[in-house]
């Protein structure tokens, strides 16, 4: 790739100095005018190559936390690695649900993560679950029955380079600063990434429905942040959705079109009140706080005052069934 990347340098450098020479005839006058367009049409080439340097698949990292991994079967996104199996009829038959704190393998806790940290990023998935679940089921507390329970582990946490991602949303924010509107990509360079099993397993505690998940960020779609976990913090609420919509549809989230989100929904992703009281566990959504924070790059632990304090959330290391 680094090699196109420098040819598609060359070519440009090579039409620069063409351009320079002055037209000798009207054939040249015509390849003369033409240039600019190809000019145009080669860098609209090599910025997506520059935007893909450095990204690396996502990894799927099973633990054996699943009560099975029978049945997964690959169903890709477009950014996401997923291996899922879901029994549709008792799933679409549950009314009630229930969320255990998302917590993290041992694999995933020799990170050494700050405590503040890693709780914001296992809150954050729970709260995406909660909202999401909420547009079918009725979520209950923890402390109550209920007809599916959901729960989460995360496997892996891949860094941010908060340096990095501070740099790339200065490079962003310039063209602004001249009242200058160009998309600027990320830095392709020191990004994170996240990967998490989910499982729903009924009163009797056998699985109804299970999720092997991992994605990168990206440098065009991934909104840097000046913190180490910044893209886990984004790629969490982005599990969230899918998993919940896994369970509220009984289909995979990457085969069908997204529904609209209900209006408590949209009010919840904004810091209103959710349509469940067991929701508010999570904590609230920052809201506008959340949406300057991304504007500007700054840390999730700035703007996310995390879970409630009386939400059970718990660093315990997962053990294999």
């Amino acid at each position: 790739m680094r090699s196109r990347i420098s040819l598609a340098f060359s070519q440009v450098e090579a039409h620069a100095h063409t351009l320079e020479r002055p037209p000798l005839s009207r054939r040249a006058l015509a390849a003369h005018q033409a240039r600019p367009r190809h000019l145009f049409r080669l860098l609209c080439t090599i910025i997506p190559l520059l935007a893909l340097v450095g990204c690396g698949a996502p990894r799927l990292e099973p633990t054996g936390s699943l009560a099975s991994y029978d049945n997964l079967a690959p169903a890709n996104g477009l950014l996401t690695q997923s291996r899922l199996h879901v029994n549709k009829a008792n799933v679409l038959a549950a009314k009630t649900v229930r969320i255990a704190p998302t917590v993290f393998s041992g694999e995933a806790l020799k990170l050494n993560l700050p405590e503040r940290q890693r709780k914001l990023v296992a809150n954050v998935a729970d709260r995406a679950l909660c909202i999401g679940l909420s547009e079918r089921l009725h979520v209950v507390p923890l402390s109550e029955p209920a007809d599916i329970t959901v729960h989460s582990v995360i496997t892996r946490i891949d860094l941010t380079d908060e340096n990095i991602a501070g740099a790339s949303k200065v490079a962003q924010l310039a063209p602004a600063a001249f009242g200058a509107m160009v998309p600027v990509p990320r830095i392709p360079v020191g990004l994170g990434g996240l990967s998490i099993e989910a499982e729903a397993l009924n009163q009797n505690g056998a699985q109804e429905a299970a999720m092997l998940w991992a994605r990168d960020a990206n440098a065009i779609t991934s909104s840097p942040k000046a913190s180490k976990v910044g893209d886990a913090y984004d790629l969490a609420k982005e599990y969230g959705a899918d998993f919940s919509t896994l369970i509220v549809t009984g289909a995979s989230p990457f085969n069908t079109m997204p529904s609209l989100p209900s209006m408590s929904a949209i009010g919840a992703s904004f810091g209103g009140a959710p349509k469940y009281a067991a929701c508010d566990a999570f904590g609230r959504d920052p809201g506008l706080a959340r949406i300057f924070g991304n504007g500007i790059g700054l840390p999730p632990e700035w703007t996310d005052d995390g879970a409630s304090a009386t939400a059970q959330v718990s660093d315990q290391v997962t053990e294999p069934r």
